[in-house]
């Protein structure tokens, strides 16, 4: 008899995802009509901009004639949008070639998938509090993992030990859930930490499109280095809204090389492989996301959500609270007051504020006693939900 992969037992159960959706429907059932202010899912509220619908009907509209029908595409993504994303690139000063771009249906699934370029043996290195997917794909192929714990004392932005055994090292900056953004100098200080280890950085940019900072990167390819030791993993979902549409890209430099084989091409063969592609719909919406309407007509929806963030950033200053985040990224990271531990403070809010936030403990052991918030709800959610902290505390 087949025996299944046993490494699933090692997973925590989804428990504490339940648990959340089981206290904002306790509540709602306890409470008929009340309105509870929704700051813990991180999906957007703003609708695809225009540009983006308008290419994804031309693209509809292209599959119903012979002369613009598109069937299979390449499983790395259409020339006209991996183009589109170097250009991208440039426009900020980074060489990328459009060889070194793959197109995705996003960065989660993109996250877990690229695992298949390294040895089970290699050991994975993760930053905590951490998005719960890096420790848990690591955990299903097998892997030995590394917990980094971070915490308030370095701003949850730690630098790398020299006496670290790791092979592969997971940054996500913008961070989620903290919120907190690394300078180019600590940034640096890890390129170096890789290529002296022979490691490899996956650094999750899902979140880039919300730096304001000079000194935060935009990408990890901004840093002298970078190219011999990082993948650099990125979403449309934040940056443009497309949770619902999925479509993200990973960059892969042809100078990433290991054990004597070129990752780049690994990861060329394991497409052609594993995936027939994105459909040509989804990449010419995507391609519409990086002309000059498409970039001004982002901006203009990534502000409502940076007016949220001001918006519980004021309302945390007035109670005192510490807090990261809100800057630089989509999510708020506070320190629950008075001690509280996550859940309880997750009760409270819910009690006697109606929010509905998310408890740190729920991405690793050091997040106990830490709180997030998302900045992506509806700014009149938003507004009510900030009155009523400020009031609370």
């Amino acid at each position: 008899m087949i025996e299944p992969n046993r490494h699933y037992t090692e997973l925590q159960d989804s428990y504490f995802f339940l648990e959340l959706s089981r206290r904002s429907e306790e509540y709602l059932t306890a409470h008929p009509g009340a309105h509870i202010y929704k700051l813990g899912i991180g999906d957007v509220s703003q609708p695809l901009c225009p540009a983006v619908i308008a290419a994804l009907h031309e693209a509809v509209d292209d599959q119903s004639t012979m002369e613009h029908f598109h069937g299979y595409l390449l499983e790395s993504g259409t020339q006209f949008l991996r183009e589109a994303i170097a250009q991208h690139y440039a426009r900020r000063g980074v060489t990328v070639a459009e060889d070194e771009v793959f197109i995705s249906s996003g960065a989660g699934d993109e996250l877990g998938e690229i695992l298949d370029l390294f040895d089970p043996v290699s050991r994975a290195l993760v930053i905590e509090p951490a998005y719960p997917a890096y420790v848990d794909t690591n955990i299903m192929s097998g892997r030995e993992i590394v917990h980094l714990p971070a915490g308030r004392d370095c701003g949850f932005l730690p630098l790398p030990d020299g006496d670290l055994d790791a092979d592969l090292i997971y940054i996500c900056s913008p961070n989620n859930p903290t919120g907190a953004a690394f300078p180019r100098e600590k940034l640096q200080a890890w390129v170096d930490f890789a290529n002296r280890r022979g490691a490899v950085i996956l650094f999750d940019a899902a979140y880039e499109a919300f730096i304001e900072d000079a000194d935060v990167p935009h990408s990890i390819f901004e840093i002298p280095g970078a190219e011999t030791c990082a993948i650099e993993i990125c979403s449309l979902s934040k940056t443009a809204g497309f949770t619902g549409t999925r479509l993200g890209y990973t960059v892969l430099p042809k100078a990433l090389k290991r054990g004597g084989m070129s990752l780049n091409a690994m990861w060329m063969r394991n497409r052609t492989t594993r995936t027939n592609g994105v459909s040509y719909i989804l990449q010419k919406g995507a391609a519409a996301v990086f002309t000059p309407e498409g970039q001004r007509q982002i901006r203009e929806q990534i502000a409502v959500y940076k007016h949220n963030a001001k918006t519980l950033m004021a309302a945390l200053d007035k109670t005192g609270l510490w807090y990261c985040g809100g800057r630089n990224a989509p999510y708020l990271w506070m320190q629950c007051p008075d001690g509280m531990d996550s859940w309880s403070f997750f009760d409270l809010l819910l009690e006697k504020a109606q929010i509905v936030g998310t408890p740190g403990v729920g991405f690793g052991a050091c997040g106990e006693g830490y709180f997030r918030f998302t900045i992506f709800g509806s700014p009149d959610d938003t507004q009510e939900a900030a009155k009523r902290l400020a009031e609370l505390f």
